[in-house]
């Protein structure tokens, strides 16, 4: 699995112009799903990405995770994150997991991240065709996976 996070200082994620999911402080999380991956590495994701340290302290280093500070996640799906361009320009998914297998684990971490004490978890739609928009606080941005 591969995640991009971006702590946020508010995100939404549109389909065919309405919200279905938005949050303020918190982390915009775009998770891709590999071929092989498997319930014990969705469950390893997210219990990571709800300790991961990127929020400030007092002193304004990199301390507090969402579980310190009761922020938010945004979880959308992007398959593209396995997109491959080592053999051109046009690039390749093949390292992507099918949508039967990928869905299943993508609401998983979205659960358990829930079931680690994420206060709010909200999801995009899986498979459809989305407008994301955020507020990069920071800006900050790291890949997990």
């Amino acid at each position: 699995m591969r995640a991009v996070v971006q702590r946020v200082t508010r995100a939404e994620v549109r389909v065919e112009g309405a919200v279905v999911g938005a949050i303020g402080p918190g982390l915009a999380i775009l998770l891709g799903v590999g071929r092989g991956d498997g319930e014990a590495d969705a469950d390893r994701l997210a219990a990571r990405l709800a300790r991961l340290r990127v929020f400030p302290d007092a002193e304004g280093r990199f301390d507090e995770s969402l579980l310190d500070t009761g922020g938010a996640a945004l979880v959308v799906s992007q398959f593209t994150l396995y997109g491959d361009t080592a053999k051109g320009n046009r690039p390749s998914f093949s390292d992507a997991a099918a949508p039967e297998l990928a869905e299943p684990l993508y609401e998983r971490v979205c659960d358990r991240l829930a079931a680690e004490g994420v206060r709010s978890v909200e999801r995009g739609r899986f498979g459809a065709r989305m407008e994301l928009e955020l507020v990069n606080d920071g800006p900050v941005t790291i890949v997990v996976g």
